[in-house]
């Protein structure tokens, strides 16, 4: 059974973000699904430090250092895109004027409560940055993660132990196990990787399970 790796990750979220979509990526892993978005296929994305019309990772040698994202990686622009003011990136997410972002997160309840700046441990240091702003200004929140810590912990859980980011925003799911949609109704499995099945996912998960029709 070979789990997704990260990039097969990000090009999965991205068959998901249709055209004429405006999306905010988040600082880590969902970045990477910006290198793999169809060039046939506009999608406009976002970045909170204020930038519009952000384009892949540009190749090697050709790094701009003032032009880079929210988690400071040297990004690319498109024709069109523009550069504005931090509040005014903020007003937009908080505006409602984000179809989607994409995030990271330490854990997700099956109804879609969202943790992911703190773990709540003595001496970790929190990083908020926007995701609240995100997670409930966006109109979709999808969020992207491995489903298990490296102690085999499920990432997904039926209540957050963590502190909380924000609740009931996240209605998707994925990780190198399965993609899942959650919400009132609890969470569903809306695919899986080869050789995986419902019960053994289920047991992996330690929560309910059931297959998205």
């Amino acid at each position: 059974m070979k789990r997704l790796d990260r990039d097969a990750m990000a090009a999965r979220v991205a068959r998901d973000i249709p055209e004429g979509a405006y999306v905010n990526l988040g600082i880590g892993l969902p970045t990477r699904v910006a290198d793999f978005l169809p060039v046939d296929r506009e999608v406009i994305l976002q970045s909170e430090n204020g930038l519009l019309g952000m384009g892949p990772a540009p190749a090697a040698g050709d790094e701009d250092p003032e032009l880079i994202n929210a988690g400071k990686q040297p990004v690319t622009l498109l024709a069109g895109g523009a550069f504005f003011h931090h509040a005014d990136s903020f007003a937009m997410m908080r505006g409602g004027h984000i179809d989607i972002c994409v995030l990271g997160a330490f854990q997700v309840s099956v109804h879609g409560d969202l943790a992911n700046w703190h773990t709540g441990a003595p001496g970790a240091i929190p990083a908020v940055g926007g995701a609240m702003d995100l997670a409930i200004g966006a109109k979709r929140t999808f969020v992207m993660m491995d489903l298990m810590t490296r102690e085999g912990q499920s990432k997904l859980v039926e209540a957050c132990s963590y502190p909380l980011t924000g609740l009931a925003c996240v209605s998707r799911i994925y990780t190198d196990h399965a993609v899942f949609d959650v919400g009132p109704e609890g969470a569903s499995v809306v695919e899986m990787i080869d050789g995986l099945t419902l019960d053994a996912l289920q047991a992996l998960t330690g929560v309910r399970l059931r297959m998205a029709a």
